[in-house]
């Protein structure tokens, strides 16, 4: 048997209860405190320039005459985020027939973007909001306790730089499909 000193008993259980009352406490996953400030469908996209994996400044802006699908997620390597990453990835070639952009966006350092993509075999492009400017003004900034993460939110914004299509708090697992779904039906729509 092993013996403790005095008061450790105590101090490991009321580390305990301190923590399971803060995991309590947390909102649920994809919480944000800033849905009336999600930009809607038929409004010009917030512009914005930010690094990508490789160090480079990408602007919305420079995809004018293509569609893009701007999607937000919580951080690189977890679970969720993978699921969804490897979606797009799987149907990247889909959306290039279709000359479609994909950026995803989460507030992870450009360093951390760079490693997912090596690690996960991600061939289009990461955008690292570290200042949480770009999440912000897309409303898709989620709190969970002292952390603050980009919430699961997507944009399918079209070739003149207005937002078509707008998904909140979506599953990864099925995204890519719904997208590409949204996609052909508003590209059909056009005669794109």
């Amino acid at each position: 048997m092993i013996s403790r000193p005095p008061g450790v008993r105590a101090l490991v259980l009321g580390s305990l209860l301190g923590l399971s009352l803060l995991l309590a406490a947390l909102p649920p996953a994809g919480a944000t405190d800033e849905p009336s400030r999600i930009p809607a469908a038929g409004t010009a996209a917030p512009d914005f320039t930010l690094q990508s994996q490789e160090g480079m400044p990408v602007s919305l802006h420079q995809f004018r005459g293509r569609w893009v699908v701007l999607y937000f997620y919580p951080k690189d390597m977890t679970t969720g985020c993978t699921i969804e990453a490897h979606g797009f990835q799987r149907d990247l070639a889909k959306y290039e027939q279709r000359k479609v952009q994909v950026l995803g966006v989460s507030v992870d350092s450009v360093d951390s973007h760079k490693e997912f993509c090596a690690k996960d075999a991600l061939h289009f492009t990461l955008l690292s909001d570290t200042t949480h400017e770009v999440a912000s003004r897309y409303g898709s900034l989620a709190h969970y306790g002292p952390m603050t993460l980009a919430a699961r939110n997507t944009f399918l914004i079209d070739p003149k730089g207005i937002i078509r299509r707008v998904f909140v708090k979506v599953n990864p697992t099925p995204h890519s499909e719904e997208v590409l779904a949204a996609l052909a039906e508003l590209q059909k729509g056009e005669g794109n």
